[in-house]
């Protein structure tokens, strides 16, 4: 048969339309399934602007779970996407390609893929309605563009498993050294460092009924995140879903909060859940092998191509990349390629990080702590029942207890494998301890419940190498003495504000001032005062304190040792570096740093008496993922400190390009007190307001009662929230 020219081009562009028409009809379609979906669901919208969503099934829920996140900050949904996909360089150019990479091999979507499709049916059930209500918001949304993903897809949250601000575990290994190997080029540029000893952190306190006034047992949850990280929502379905609390922009699952029957608590944890292992490069006839058990094995070769962002071009940069029993080759020390056995997604993870949200009390909680697949969490844990309950850490790997994990490991050989997963029973954990309250700051589980803790004997060191912080220490002291505890009084002991470091350094300084500084020297003349400051201060933040002032900003010129905050197995901790430090210490190591934090105080403000409140400053002037900040805006004064110094309630601040005071980015975000009584009774606090949009009330709306502590009644039962409520609708009216 012949075709003539004619031909040909009117059954191309038959074909066309028929492909336009079949794909209108196809979102005609799946518009109106989403709008179907929609009609399930009601969110209400109370008088703070917290989502409380009701949907009939646990899908609905979600469905209208992330339409609402959507509504409040659909850009920080969409960036953390960005960044788990590792495509921050198509957004950020090349300045982050290597943390692109870096992501790309911890992180394979392949694989986050095929799980998808062997998921089980009320899993994938879950994660199609994840999508549908992202992009139903998209739909419904036309004026909001964004960055790179126009279109979301249900495998995302098979990215990113457990919720964590910092779930991606890399041992001892940097990005740096992962430029180097995989460029050759050592110099600092393509990539941006991870902070490896920057405490931010988290509290987590329990109470049983033998220290309550109520005889209902308490928890205080206490999350220490960047700003605006997490809102807070309320998420309820008639599949028995009905829990309260912070969920992380972007996935569907309440991370730290509570349900009627039981409440937990999430702080970061130091357990060894990742290892370096050096490996044996053998090159034969072209082709390159790993040594293992005395055999050679072919070393996996991948090609990775990341796209990076370049006068308005995308600019495509090619990878091979290298892989073996272990995983990924991050980096080349001593000669030998090393690589990094991992666990940094898992749908073992996204299933946990659910189905704890539906538990009925311990057994159930216990049950999902079985699954033995949180990488990067201690919990402290409460219910209605009086229990009380601390895990530290959930996946944690057997293996040779000779070895000091945190070094790199010889790869060649079986005998260094991990031997599968501890049982939770093996690791450590502590259940309704005789001293009846229990606490964690992200530091060692070995002062859990002071004198009734776990001990370290007990386990072997990569289980718990976690070291003890000053925050730590503020609790136990605390805890020791309270009783007869209310929701009032563990928040207000949850803000006692404490800098327990300068119990340690301040003397020190006096000491070596009185011995070995002379007044009559003109160099020294100026200290006199604020020495006399600090020597009657009581060591406490406050809003009005000038010696909080002097402290702080002296303490950040001291030996960053004494800021470490996490450790290696066989280190020591924050506490005793910061002792050794006081001990040794010498003239030069305190006074000039005094001297030029007085210094600074004058030529900022005129006068070194600077109360602490005039340059601690909470602002939040945009809803931009990188806020800027200004003396001339409207700030509020903010009398607590950073947790790095021991304080309970922590508000890390810093000074930004051309400003005199400091503004806080980090610390105290969401933060609630839940009692477990007949009905559940809860107070909490967001940093801001709950939404992202600088137009909306819900901005700043709980900027002033965040600079207080003051926290709000939680509505948890319907009844409550529609007495409150300031908007009821369906996702997409």
């Amino acid at each position: 048969m012949v075709y003539s020219k004619k031909n040909i081009l009117f059954i191309f562009f038959f074909f066309l339309f028929s492909l336009t028409l079949f794909s209108q009809k196809t979102r005609k379609r799946e518009v109106k399934k989403l709008q179907e979906k929609a009609q399930k669901v009601t969110i209400i919208r109370d008088n703070w602007g917290i989502p409380h969503i009701y949907g009939k099934t646990d899908a609905d829920a979600v469905f209208g779970l992330m339409y609402a996140q959507c509504e409040d900050d659909f850009k920080r949904i969409e960036m953390n996407y960005i960044e788990k996909l590792g495509r921050l360089s198509e957004i950020k150019g090349e300045s982050v390609l290597y943390n692109d990479l870096e992501i790309k091999l911890l992180i394979d979507a392949n694989e986050a893929k095929a799980d998808y499709k062997k998921a089980a049916p009320w899993l994938k059930k879950l994660l199609n309605s994840y999508a549908d209500g992202i992009n139903y918001y998209l739909y419904k949304h036309p004026e909001v563009k964004p960055l790179l993903l126009t279109h979301f897809e249900p495998w995302f949250p098979l990215l990113w498993t457990d919720g964590s601000i910092g779930a991606i575990s890399t041992a001892d290994l940097s990005t740096g050294e992962l430029k180097a190997f995989y460029s050759g080029n050592n110099d600092k540029v393509a990539y941006v460092e991870r902070e490896k000893n920057v405490q931010t952190g988290s509290n987590g306190f329990a109470f049983s009924p033998s220290k309550t006034a109520s005889g209902n047992s308490i928890l205080y949850i206490n999350p220490h995140t960047t700003f605006y990280f997490r809102p807070e929502v309320q998420v309820t379905s008639e599949e028995g879903l009905n829990v309260y609390g912070a969920v992380t922009w972007g996935q569907f699952f309440v991370y730290q909060g509570f349900n009627e029957n039981c409440g937990w608590m999430h702080t970061s944890s130091n357990v060894d859940v990742a290892d370096m292992y050096a490996e044996k490069i053998v090159e034969k006839n072209g082709n390159l092998f790993y040594e293992y058990d005395q055999e050679l094995i072919p070393v996996i070769e991948k090609k990775i191509t990341i796209s990076y962002l370049e006068n308005g071009k995308l600019i495509p940069k090619k990878f091979k990349t290298y892989f073996t029993n272990n995983g990924p080759i991050m980096a080349k020390r001593d000669g030998k390629w090393i690589s990094l056995k991992s666990n940094n997604r898992s749908m073992n993870s996204l299933v946990q990080s659910w189905i704890r949200t539906k538990s009925k009390g311990f057994e159930d909680y216990k049950k999902a702590m079985d699954l033995k697949a949180n990488t990067s969490n201690n919990t402290v844990y409460a219910d209605n029942k009086g229990n009380i309950g601390y895990w530290h850490g959930n996946f944690i790997p057997i293996r040779d207890k000779k070895l000091n994990w945190s070094k790199v490991i010889d790869g060649t050989t079986s005998a260094t494998q991990w031997k599968g997963l501890h049982d939770v029973s093996e690791t450590v954990h502590l259940y309704n301890p005789a001293n009846g309250w229990l606490q964690n700051c992200n530091s060692t589980p070995y002062t859990v419940a002071g004198d009734n803790s776990p001990k370290r004997e007990n386990y072997p060191a990569y289980m718990a190498p976690d070291g003890e912080n000053f925050r730590g220490i503020n609790a136990v002291r605390i805890f020791s003495k309270g009783e007869k505890y209310t929701l009032d009084k563990v928040i207000a002991d949850g803000y006692d504000s404490k800098l327990s470091i300068f119990e340690i350094l301040i003397p020190a300084l006096l000491t070596t001032f009185e011995k070995d500084i002379s007044l009559t020297d003109l160099e020294f003349s100026d200290l006199s005062e604020p020495i006399a400051v600090l020597k009657n201060w009581d060591y406490y933040a406050r809003e009005n304190s000038v010696a909080t002032t002097l402290a702080v900003e002296w303490a950040y010129k001291l030996d960053p040792i004494i800021q470490k905050a996490y450790i290696n197995e066989g280190e020591a901790d924050q506490v005793e570096n910061t002792k050794n430090f006081a001990k040794n210490a010498t003239d030069s190591q305190l006074i000039p740093q005094l001297q030029a934090t007085i210094k600074e105080l004058k030529d900022k403000w005129g006068t070194w008496q600077v109360p602490w409140g005039d340059i601690n400053r909470f602002q939040r002037l945009s809803g931009d993922l990188n806020l800027t900040y200004n003396d001339s805006q409207a700030s509020l004064p903010i009398g607590y400190g950073p947790g790095s110094w021991g304080s309970l309630p922590s508000f890390k601040s810093s000074f930004q390009k051309n400003t005199k005071k400091r503004y806080g980015y980090n610390g105290n975000s969401f933060v609630c007190a839940v009692e477990f009584g007949t009905k559940v009774k809860a107070k909490s606090l967001l940093a801001g307001g709950n939404s992202g949009d600088v137009k909306s009330k819900h901005f700043y709306d709980q900027a002033e009662i965040y600079q207080k502590g003051q926290f709000k009644d939680v509505l948890f039962y319907k009844e409550d929230v529609e007495k409150n409520a300031e908007r009821t609708y369906h996702p997409g009216q």
